[in-house]
């Protein structure tokens, strides 16, 4: 994919995009072919790091021992200590910790604890500490460093569907750099694709309350408005499938606590 393409479809998405009353974010949504997601080897579960800021802040929770609570809270967002562990097996209070944060961290000697207690509303999410990410730490890793990395990484995660959607940006960026950031998540994902770019179908961009432009395909003064509603609907459409999966993930997850609590 070429960098002038992307820049292409920035400036027609400003274009086709009414105005609204706040900075809209800019999501990037790629669909894929000929990938059999039933097989393991295809999934994928990856970090990306962007050189760019993704516009919008992201919100880290971290689970820590006694001794690095202090480093800890001039960092993150929310800490939680080994002590308070015990009041999060209310499920609403986990539940919501599980939705409000973007990434967790969790001290290496507190990750076993926290599989126990978080593991079920993490889980599910693909939030659990991932020292893939990084997120797993000792006394000796650079906290600071690894919160702003984590500002500009995104949770590549392909599994039960074929598509991608994450945020590249925000409305009053430059397209510039809203183009490094797709063009970043684009080279790395193609490398992790067994077939790399020919497992790509379409890509597409988006502001949050705006209809979607397709990368790379020429739109029609006339009917772009049409045309645009048209893929909007598509991606509505496979978005609303990942709703109705992780509904029925919670609906199991349910169920089999129920039992466990019959036993």
């Amino acid at each position: 994919m070429q960098e002038e393409v992307v820049l292409e479809a920035l400036k027609k998405l400003r274009e086709v995009s009414p105005k609204r009353n706040f900075k809209q974010s800019v999501d990037l949504i790629i669909s894929f072919k000929d990938l059999d997601l039933k097989k393991q080897e295809n999934q994928i579960d990856a970090f990306i790091v962007l050189h760019k800021d993704k516009g919008k802040k992201t919100k880290i929770c971290a689970f820590t021992s006694k001794e690095m609570e202090q480093k800890a809270r001039e960092v993150f967002d929310k800490v939680i200590t080994e002590e308070d562990f015990e009041k999060y097996k209310d499920k609403k209070l986990a539940k919501k910790l599980a939705k409000e944060y973007d990434f967790f961290v969790a001290s290496s000697s507190v990750m076993p604890k926290v599989a126990m207690v978080f593991g079920k509303f993490l889980g599910p999410r693909g939030k659990m500490p991932n020292p893939k990410a990084g997120c797993v730490v000792t006394e000796e890793t650079n906290l600071k460093a690894l919160s702003d990395k984590l500002q500009k990484t995104v949770h590549v995660v392909i599994k039960q569907n074929p598509f991608f959607q994450c945020l590249v940006g925000k409305e009053d960026m430059k397209d510039e750099d809203i183009k490094e950031n797709i063009m970043t998540i684009y080279n790395s994902l193609i490398h992790l694709l067994p077939n790399e770019k020919h497992n790509i179908n379409k890509i597409y961009i988006k502001f949050t309350m705006g209809p979607v432009v397709e990368i790379g395909k020429e739109i029609k003064v006339k009917k772009k408005i049409k045309k645009v509603k048209k893929q909007d609907k598509k991606v509505k459409k496979e978005e609303k499938k990942v709703k109705e999966e992780e509904k029925k993930k919670e609906l199991k997850e349910k169920a089999k606590n129920e039992e466990e609590k019959d036993k």
